[in-house]
């Protein structure tokens, strides 16, 4: 049987309708996820589904705030992927301590927040209470490949 925790994320993949089956492609030369004493650090993850970057440019000017919402939950399932990839099973998520999410914003744009809660949202309906977390969101002028959304996240695993 499969971990309740594994299966919310399954289904969350599909009701996303993207496909992260291959390879989580990572921007550089960094680890895409270190784990040490017992804490796991998610680099920072952009709305890439295989080759493409899916969501690109300001949020407020090309990009609407559903859309930059869609960036902010396809990061994060990256990020729950590559968990669940090194820890066999998101099971093992203790807690989510931490994300932050970074908004290729326009001028005058101010709902950072609500972007960000995408990304929570899905933390929280895929890991349950462990996936609550304390978090940081900021309006920034440019990201990695023209994206509109980076997040990034700190969880405690177990053994």
């Amino acid at each position: 049987m499969t971990p309740a925790a594994d299966t919310r994320l399954a289904d969350a993949i599909a009701a996303c309708g993207h496909d992260f089956s291959g390879e989580i492609r990572k921007g550089g030369d960094y680890a895409p996820l270190v784990i040490d004493d017992g804490l796991a650090w998610v680099s920072g993850q952009v709305p890439r589904v295989g080759e493409r970057v899916v969501v690109t440019g300001r949020v407020g000017e090309a990009v609407t705030l559903a859309q930059a919402r869609e960036a902010a939950t396809i990061c994060a399932l990256r990020g729950l992927v590559l968990l669940q990839r090194e820890l066999g099973s998101l099971e093992r998520v203790a807690r989510v301590l931490r994300v932050g999410v970074y908004v290729q914003s326009a001028a005058g744009f101010t709902q950072h927040s609500e972007v960000a809660d995408a990304a929570s949202a899905l933390l929280h309906r895929v890991l349950g209470e462990a996936g609550v977390h304390s978090r940081t969101s900021v309006g920034v002028h440019q990201l990695p490949r023209d994206a509109s959304v980076e997040v990034e996240l700190v969880a405690r695993v177990r053994g």
